[in-house]
C-alpha cells in the first residue's frame, strides 16, 4: 500500500524507454508503493505509457541514442541538466552506459543531493583489448568521482572496481532478479506452449530452441545461426525462435541478409513480444551465446520458466547458468560447442527435464527481485538521511 505521505522525488534515467519497463518496471512501480514520487527520463517511445497509468511520470529526452553520437551525448548532457536544475529531484538513480556517464556528472553539477548509478555491466571485461579496457574503465572511474552509490549487479564488476580504486563506501553488490510471479511456471504453461506452437505452425513433437534479445551481433546471433544449421542437420525436429526487436542504432544491428539468410534455414522470428512469459512456455530450451552481458535478465527469466540453458561462458551467464546442473556453459564465438551443446539436450528430453527442474530452484532460490528492490530501498534511504 503507498504510504500515506509521499517521500522524496526519484528520476530515474536510462537511454531508451523500453528499458524502464522491461528492466526497470515492477522496481519503478515498487519505489512509488513505497512513497517515492517516482520521476523516469528517456528517449520517448510507447514504453512508459503502462507506466504512466500507474502515476510514474516520463520526461522524454530529445537527444538520448544508443548510436555513437559524440554531438548528440553533449547536447543530451546539457538537456539532463536542465531537465535536474527544473525538476530538482532529492535522488538521480542513472542505468546503462551513457546514461550513467551523462547522469552522474550532470546530477553532480545540477546540486542534486543524492545520485546513484547501477552498474549493469561493466562495458568492458578482462577479456577485452587492452585500448577498449583502459578507455571504459577510465571513463567509469571518473563518472564515479560524481556519484554517492554505485549498485553493481555483477560480483565480477565489484572486483574490477575495487581494482580501480572506487571507495568502498560508495560500493554495493546489487544482484539481479525478476518477477518470479509472471515467468514461473504456472497452471497457464500448457495452454500457453499450444497457443504460442500453434501460431507457429509447430507440432508438440518439435523441440524449441528459444532466444530473447535485441537484433545485434553482440548478442551472438550469427554463431547461433550458424550452429543451428549444425544441429538441424542430425535433429530436424530442432526449430530456433527469436524474440526481439531490431536495434538500428546499433553498428552491430543484423543486417537484412543476415536475417533472411537465417529465416530461409528455418529459423523463426517473432519480433518484440510483450507478452515474452507466454513463449517461454513453449520453449524447450533456452539460448544465450552473448558476446557481453552484465547479469542477463532473459536466462533468469527462462530459469524460472524452468528450462535448460546453453549459455557462453562470460561475466553474467556464469552467475546465471551452473554449468552441468542448470544448463551447459560453452566458449564465447563457438559454433562448434555450441552446436554440441544444443544437440545434446534436443536430444535428450529427460536431460532437458533434469536441468530445467534445477534452474526452476536455482531461480526460486537467487533470482527474486524483491531482494534488488530491498538493496536499493535502503540505500536511497541512507544516502537521504546523510544528505
Amino acid at each position: 500500500m503507498r504510504a500515506p505521505e509521499a517521500l522524496p522525488r526519484i528520476l530515474h534515467v536510462t537511454t531508451v524507454d523500453m528499458s524502464l519497463e522491461l528492466l526497470l518496471g515492477p522496481q519503478l512501480r515498487a519505489f512509488a508503493d513505497a512513497g517515492y514520487e517516482v520521476h523516469t527520463a528517456s528517449a520517448p517511445g510507447p514504453w512508459t505509457d503502462a507506466l504512466e497509468a500507474d502515476g510514474i511520470v516520463h520526461h522524454p529526452l530529445t537527444h538520448s541514442t544508443r548510436a555513437p553520437a559524440p554531438h548528440r551525448d553533449l547536447l543530451a548532457l546539457g538537456e539532463l541538466h536542465r531537465l535536474f536544475r527544473r525538476l530538482r529531484p532529492a535522488i538521480v538513480h542513472t542505468h546503462n552506459p551513457k546514461p550513467g556517464l551523462l547522469g552522474r556528472i550532470a546530477g553532480a553539477t545540477a546540486r542534486v543531493p543524492v545520485v546513484v548509478n547501477t552498474v549493469h555491466g561493466l562495458y568492458a571485461t578482462p577479456d577485452d583489448p587492452l585500448p577498449r579496457r583502459l578507455f571504459v574503465y577510465a571513463l567509469e572511474r571518473f563518472a564515479a568521482t560524481f556519484s554517492d552509490a554505485e549498485l553493481v549487479q555483477n560480483p565480477e564488476d565489484v572486483a574490477v572496481l575495487r581494482r580501480l580504486r572506487i571507495p568502498e563506501s560508495k560500493l554495493t553488490l546489487l544482484g539481479n532478479g525478476v518477477d518470479l510471479a509472471r515467468f514461473g511456471a504456472s497452471e497457464d504453461f500448457p495452454r500457453w506452449r499450444l497457443d504460442v506452437r500453434a501460431s507457429l505452425g509447430l507440432h508438440e513433437e518439435a523441440v524449441v530452441v528459444g532466444a530473447v534479445g535485441r537484433l545485434v551481433a553482440e548478442k551472438g546471433y550469427p554463431e547461433l545461426f550458424t550452429a543451428m544449421r549444425t544441429v538441424r542437420a542430425d535433429h530436424p525436429e530442432a526449430v530456433l525462435v527469436v524474440i526481439g526487436p531490431d536495434d538500428p542504432d546499433k553498428p552491430d544491428a543484423l543486417d537484412d541478409a543476415t536475417r533472411s539468410e537465417a529465416a530461409e534455414a528455418g529459423v523463426r522470428f517473432a519480433g518484440e513480444r510483450s507478452d515474452v512469459q507466454r513463449w517461454y512456455a513453449a520453449m524447450d530450451l533456452y539460448v544465450l551465446a552473448s558476446h557481453r552481458e552484465g547479469w542477463p535478465r532473459s536466462a533468469m527469466e527462462a530459469a524460472a520458466a524452468g528450462l535448460p540453458i546453453v549459455a557462453t561462458d562470460i561475466r553474467g551467464c556464469r552467475q546465471v547458468v551452473d554449468n552441468g546442473l542448470t544448463g551447459v556453459l560453452v566458449p564465447v564465438r563457438d559454433p562448434a560447442s555450441l552446436a554440441d551443446a544444443i544437440g545434446r539436450l534436443v536430444a535428450d528430453s529427460h536431460l532437458r527435464t533434469g536441468m530445467g527442474e534445477a534452474a526452476a530452484r536455482k531461480a526460486r532460490r537467487d533470482f527474486d527481485q524483491s531482494t534488488v528492490i530491498d538493496i536499493t530501498l535502503a540505500t536511497y534511504e541512507r544516502l537521504l538521511a546523510d544528505a
